[in-house]
């Protein structure tokens, strides 16, 4: 996993819309997601999820390092105490992104709410954005993607799609230092950019915005 200081990266970044802000790289993409212990461990030493990891509940991915930041309070959350950096190969990701059904109901790609209904009941994929946040949690104007698993593809992503798994927590409990003082300037989290690796019918389906401009340049 590549860290750069935040202050590098946050300018470069886009100010709105629904992006995929990720780390990646021409074979692979990390998802990050928080467990407890037992979870966590067993997934960091097996490089697959297992053992008292549930396949009957949805478990829910992000893309973005700063949004599970918030939602696992820095990895100080009750059960999400192991933070993981998860590879997916790019066919895996893109196979849950073409899974996809939105947890709300869009006129625009659902010709009735009936219909919506029905393919979310259905999909083995929800998919909902959600406010970005900053190192302190605080809403930022660009949204990020959260993909909840269940079903056959909760099964592929936990055994055939994973091409590592990394726990990262050690390195989140360090960093949250310098968020708990206000310390930014020395606040280093993995370097993000915007994912265009996406066909051009799931990001008009899923409303993902893509650009071509890498925010490294």
């Amino acid at each position: 996993m590549i860290v750069k200081p935040y202050l590098s990266q946050v300018d470069l970044w886009p100010q709105t819309g629904c992006h995929i802000l990720a780390q990646f790289d021409q074979d692979s993409i990390i998802v990050y997601q928080a467990y407890n212990t037992a979870i966590g461990h067993f997934a960091a030493t097996h490089g697959y999820f297992g053992g008292d990891f549930s396949f009957q509940l949805t478990s829910w991915i992000k893309t973005s390092f700063l949004w599970i930041m918030y939602r696992s309070g820095w990895g100080t959350k009750k059960n999400q105490e192991v933070i993981l950096a998860v590879r997916l190969k790019h066919s895996g990701f893109e196979a849950i992104l073409n899974e996809a059904i939105h947890t709300y109901f869009v006129p625009e790609v659902y010709a009735t709410e009936e219909e919506w209904k029905a393919a979310l009941k259905h999909s083995s994929v929800v998919l909902q954005w959600d406010p970005d946040r900053d190192p302190a949690g605080a809403k930022v104007s660009h949204r990020a993607l959260q993909l909840g698993l269940r079903g056959s593809t909760l099964e592929h992503y936990a055994h055939d799609w994973i091409v590592g798994i990394e726990d990262i927590s050690e390195f989140v409990r360090r960093q949250f230092a310098h968020v708990d003082t206000n310390t930014w300037s020395d606040l280093f989290i993995p370097y993000q950019m915007i994912y265009t690796s996406v066909r051009s019918d799931i990001a008009a389906r899923l409303g993902i915005m893509r650009t071509d401009v890498d925010p490294a340049q």
